[in-house]
């Protein structure tokens, strides 16, 4: 088997980090190598553990943009994902913006949850289908003095941009259109350049505004 991708869970309920460590445990491809109860141990452990992906609640103590944007610097190449059961608020939209690679629901399944994981621990950004409208909303009323540019895409390009506003990951693309998922992840990199996105979760967001695609119910 290839390397484990290894996460920290970093939450203030015990009960919470407990039973997350039980569901990650039943993935082969999950290692999980620590637990934080607050966003200032969150980084002095990830900076000593520096594992693949942290996941971090937003409603915990010493938690907030500094602890993601701590987490940025200290270890760039680990990748953070917000799992929370929070109601959204304006303040969790614009954590959003920071640049975390994941925001998923606590209420999510554990097979969508480990498939959310295991897309942005292999660089993909994973976005809960609940927290794209509302984000959608958000960009939609700021942007209305702003038109957005005309985009072509091919019909290829179309295709996949619509498989990227689902929870699939570019391996899946690839074994639904029966491709290699190398030429999906080149047709998405020349969708992203085209609509001027630095990841997958915007330039379906994007995309929506532009009504090039719906989003999935």
């Amino acid at each position: 088997m290839e390397n484990k991708i290894r996460i920290l869970i970093a939450d203030d309920h015990a009960v919470v980090r407990k039973g997350l460590v039980m569901v990650l445990r039943l993935e082969p491809d999950f290692e999980v190598v620590g637990e934080a109860e607050n966003g200032r141990q969150a980084v002095e452990m990830a900076r000593s553990l520096k594992p693949d992906l942290v996941i971090l609640d937003l409603k915990m103590p010493y938690m907030g943009n500094m602890t993601i944007e701590m987490l940025r610097k200290l270890v760039p190449h680990t990748r953070i994902v917000i799992l929370t059961g929070a109601e959204l608020t304006p303040e969790h939209l614009d954590i959003l913006a920071t640049g975390v690679d994941g925001y998923i629901l606590k209420d999510v399944e554990p097979d969508e949850l480990a498939n959310a994981l295991r897309a942005v621990a292999h660089g993909e950004a994973y976005l809960h289908p609940a927290v794209a409208r509302r984000l959608l909303d958000r960009m939609s009323r700021e942007s209305q003095a702003s038109p957005l540019p005309a985009v072509t895409l091919t019909p290829r390009e179309l295709e996949i941009l619509k498989w990227m506003a689902t929870p699939a990951t570019y391996k899946e693309i690839a074994e639904k259109l029966y491709i290699t998922e190398s030429t999906v992840r080149s047709h998405a990199k020349r969708i992203l350049s085209k609509l001027g996105q630095p990841n997958r979760a915007q330039a379906v967001l994007t995309a929506v505004r532009m009504g090039l695609i719906e989003l999935p119910e």
